[in-house]
């Protein structure tokens, strides 16, 4: 015979609130049980959420969804709208005997700067060519934006942004 046990957990709690809106969430005065009985479960997380994709494919790249940045001896904005977002590309650095020079992605708030990812190019003897990979995310609140910056003609910083989720973490689809 099976056992049956309460569970109070207020991360439990939150988590079906989060994941189970349409329901109306735990409501209060409601005990969850668990059982000593082995039950199969079917997980429906995605489609309770909203979504009917995997993850895997949720975060595939497309046409309408691409924003495309290239950057050289300069700063721009690459995204300035709230959510989360895949930012990825190349910073590519020619090294020559001119001197040292960095190309950086940074967060700023508003106020202050945060750099969150950097290339330094120093002077060295000859030609040489440098290609360095990047991809990650980044969550931009309200007021925060991503620029990267070239600090010379010789470092160039190119790629494409995403959207992922939007601020309150609603994934966004490919459409």
């Amino acid at each position: 015979m099976a056992e049956e046990f309460i569970i109070n957990s207020s991360a439990i709690e939150s988590k079906i609130n989060q994941l189970l809106p349409s329901q109306g969430g735990f409501q209060p005065g409601q005990d969850f049980s668990a059982s000593t009985m082995v039950i199969p479960i079917v997980d429906l997380t995605e489609t309770a959420e909203g979504s009917s994709l995997r993850q895997d494919l949720q975060s595939a790249l497309y046409h309408n969804g691409q924003t495309v940045f290239n950057t050289s001896n300069e700063v721009d904005d690459i995204v300035t709208t709230t959510g989360f977002f895949r930012i990825f590309g190349t910073i590519t650095m020619e090294t020559e005997s001119t001197g040292a020079a960095v190309g950086s992605f940074i967060l700023n708030d508003g106020a202050t700067d945060k750099v969150i990812f950097s290339v330094r190019k120093f002077s060295v003897t000859g030609n040489h060519i440098t290609v360095t990979p990047f991809d990650f995310i980044v969550f931009l609140g309200a007021g925060d934006k991503l620029t990267a910056s070239s600090g010379s003609a010789l470092i160039r910083i190119a790629g494409s942004t995403r959207q992922l989720a939007d601020i309150s973490g609603n994934l966004v689809s490919p459409t």
